[in-house]
């Protein structure tokens, strides 16, 4: 259960190349009161990120052409993108929490498949972590 209620403008931008896992993303935060953007390569997701200043944004690592590895690299180098929490997504089970958030400035990791509960968990921590005590 979500502790806290996104504002009207709250939005968050779910990148990855899987319209089935976009639209699964899609589903659960918009019924958490989010508004959603959705890109399906890193390119597409700098764009957005940087025109919408979304809140959050749930990145997949494999996709073609630029990379979920690439793009946050790239973003967190931006000062539209720099301070945007990223939480870094894959089906790879090898690829550990700490490697990500050191190597590429992600703020979190989330492994595929994923639950209702694993997706407001990371927007709780990485959205709200300030104002939970």
């Amino acid at each position: 259960m979500m502790r806290n209620v996104p504002g009207d403008d709250a939005c968050v931008l779910v990148v990855d190349d899987s319209r089935t896992i976009r639209f699964a993303l899609k589903k659960m935060l918009s019924q958490g009161g989010y508004r959603v953007l959705e890109a399906d390569n890193g390119k597409d997701a700098i764009e957005l990120a940087q025109n919408h200043g979304p809140v959050l944004i749930i990145m997949d690592i494999v996709m073609p052409g630029l990379n979920g590895f690439q793009a946050t690299l790239r973003m967190r180098k931006l000062k539209e993108t720099r301070d945007i929490p990223i939480v870094i997504m894959s089906g790879n089970k090898e690829a550990t929490e700490q490697f990500w958030i050191d190597r590429i400035g992600a703020n979190d990791f989330m492994g595929k498949p994923f639950s209702r509960h694993d997706v407001f968990q990371r927007v709780e921590r990485t959205v709200y972590q300030n104002e939970i005590s």
